[in-house]
């Protein structure tokens, strides 16, 4: 449902875009102003989503932060710097803003829109960032702590299982799909207490075991799974 030329914002739209942020706004003006790029408001006056961007930058880099220091406390330094730029990358929120489909609710000039603005990952970010800090002025840091977990926390996830080395699961996905093969098939296992639980994961490719793989949650053993079965096809 697209309101890309829209001057009004669509009441029933901007309530199916709140559904898939999992946020509802007191004040709607502010996801308004945080979709409307900066073309949009060269052509047809106003405020562009810019400053808002800016406040959710820092709000995003804060949160992840806080969230990974306090989940991962035998995390060195260096590899909390690396978990918290691979989350915050233009590649990794640019994806979650695909799947929440922002690109569908950007207010874009023609001419971004003409060439297809919706679907640029730096403007998808972007609006991401933008977003972001409009939840925070309108809900307060507990709000945007709720957001980026509810949107992010798979991302954390993968980035803490390796930091800096990407999305091993898709990845391999896209290499099954390459070569032709099926698509990789996960199976997981927990065992510990509730407090101290960890996970182990087989991935099969195939019909082919390919990889094995430990976390403290089922995302991360199979990322650890799909790791070790790049490393083997790496090796092989």
């Amino acid at each position: 449902m697209s309101r890309q030329n829209s001057e009004q914002a669509d009441l029933e739209s901007l309530d199916e875009l709140s559904n898939r942020l999992g946020y509802v706004f007191s004040d709607q003006r502010l996801v308004e102003l945080a979709l409307r790029h900066r073309s949009h408001a060269q052509e047809h006056g106003g405020e562009s989503n810019e400053r808002l961007e800016f406040l959710g930058d820092a709000v995003l880099d804060l949160v992840v932060a806080d969230a990974t220091f306090r989940s991962y406390p035998d995390l060195a330094e260096g590899a909390l710097t690396n978990v918290r730029k691979g989350v915050v990358s233009t590649e990794s929120l640019a994806r979650v803003a695909s799947t929440l489909r922002l690109g569908d609710w950007l207010l874009l000039g023609k001419g971004e829109q003409s060439s297809g603005g919706s679907e640029k990952p730096a403007l998808l970010a972007d609006a991401f960032e933008a977003v972001l800090g409009a939840i925070y002025l309108d809900g307060g840091l507990r709000a945007a702590e709720d957001f980026v977990a509810r949107h992010l926390g798979e991302a954390i996830e993968v980035e803490v299982a390796a930091p800096g080395q990407g999305d091993a699961k898709t990845v391999l996905q896209e290499f099954a799909v390459a070569v032709g093969y099926s698509a990789p098939v996960y199976e997981v296992e927990g065992s510990g207490p509730d407090h101290e639980r960890t996970f182990d994961a087989v991935v099969t490719v195939n019909g082919t075991v390919a990889g094995r793989g430990r976390g403290r949650s089922k995302k991360a053993a199979e990322q650890a799974a799909a790791r070790a079965a790049l490393e083997e096809r790496g090796n092989a």
